[in-house]
């Protein structure tokens, strides 16, 4: 590391920390304004309104936007060394232009790796700080303890050969029904269980299935078992039945990867979204350094106009970056496209922009 290194390294963390600082403080006034209401409804004081929300919401914001902050703060400061003429005067003195870029790589590493432990382990743990307040004080609608809709019927696989569904489920009672169960042998079903309710029994720590019918079939006989009560041990818990649609926020990759494999055993539908997510962890940690060698190179050329031209292309670049990341997680949550393309497709792309910008500009 040279001093050419260290000045404008210095000059990118200053930057970018100055600048996710103060958005932090703007996003969390906002924040306060918008929820006063519900937080005087609460009747916490302010230390427990900001360990219980704050230190949950500000990890989450920040990592929302660390890659656009991270593009910015590039832009910023090296338009301001080109409008110096202080590029021209490094390069003008023997510097070849990878040479230059070196500070640029090596800071935006630095901030890949820590966004990359951010959203593996630090942001789902910050999710479920801010997913329970707002679940408790704020949400009308609790996802946790409000009852599934007849429509919103629940359906997994139990073993190799049962599948279930249940009408409908309660997470804050633990009960359900009705609830049918087939066992299915080669294209034949041998087995078929009906019962009006289930639920979870917390003494034995299994399920009770009641008023329960369950007929045997044989080729053209079947025999017929009624039970008033029966207990059942199941592969699933009461955790397992709770749809929430913030599960992948608030999993670590680990407990993600954990829950993929889980439903995938158990045959549920709706995994892409959850695979778009656990792949975009590793994916936009890339983002970070292809939109810090954009910025630098976009921003390198002294242009008239200065800073403003500069920012103007970023905010361009950028929205085309966010669209392309959009329309991709739509294909693969509604459509056919597979998750791990649908995380990484925007990367690819940019890539091919880094290069073509890369050999136009200026040396």
């Amino acid at each position: 590391m040279k001093k050419l290194d260290w000045y404008i390294l210095k000059k990118f963390l200053t930057t970018f920390f100055f600048a996710i600082f103060l958005f932090a403080i703007i996003a969390v006034v906002v924040d306060v304004s918008e929820k006063t209401d519900d937080f005087v409804r609460s009747q916490l004081g302010l230390r427990k309104i900001i360990t219980n929300y704050y230190f949950g919401f500000i990890p989450h914001i920040i990592a929302l936007l660390f890659p656009l902050f991270v593009f910015i703060a590039v832009i910023f400061f090296t338009s301001k060394m080109a409008n110096k003429s202080e590029i021209i005067a490094i390069l003008a003195s023997g510097t070849s232009y990878p040479r230059w870029l070196r500070p640029y790589w090596i800071g935006g590493i630095i901030l890949a790796v820590m966004l990359w432990f951010a959203n593996q382990y630090v942001v789902p743990r910050a999710n479920q700080v801010r997913g329970n307040f707002e679940a408790k004080y704020i949400d009308g609608n609790n996802s946790y303890n409000t009852l599934i809709a007849p429509p919103s019927n629940i359906y997994l696989r139990v073993d190799s050969f049962t599948f279930a569904g249940i009408y409908s489920y309660d997470t804050a009672l633990k009960r359900g029904g009705p609830i049918f169960l087939y066992k299915v042998k080669g294209n034949e079903v041998i087995q078929n269980e009906r019962a009006d309710v289930i639920l979870w029994d917390t003494a034995v720590k299994k399920w009770k299935l009641e008023s329960l019918v369950d007929r045997k079939l044989r080729s053209l006989k079947e025999d017929v078992v009624m039970d008033q009560s029966r207990v059942m041990n199941f592969n699933f818990k009461p955790y397992d039945l709770s749809r929430d649609k913030y599960t992948k926020d608030k999993l670590t990759s680990p407990e993600l990867d954990r829950h993929i494999r889980l439903e995938e055993m158990r045959g549920s539908e709706g995994l892409n979204e959850l695979k778009v997510e656990r792949y975009r962890r590793d994916a936009t940690c890339v983002t970070v350094l292809l939109l810090t060698l954009i910025g630098a190179i976009v921003a390198g050329r002294k242009v008239r106009g200065g800073s403003g031209v500069h920012l103007a292309v970023g905010f361009v670049v950028a929205a085309m970056f966010i669209i392309t990341d959009r329309f991709s997680t739509i294909f693969s949550t509604k459509g056919n496209l597979p998750p791990l393309i649908a995380a990484w497709i925007p990367n690819l792309i940019f890539v091919f922009v880094v290069v073509y910008l890369y050999r136009k500009a200026p040396k």
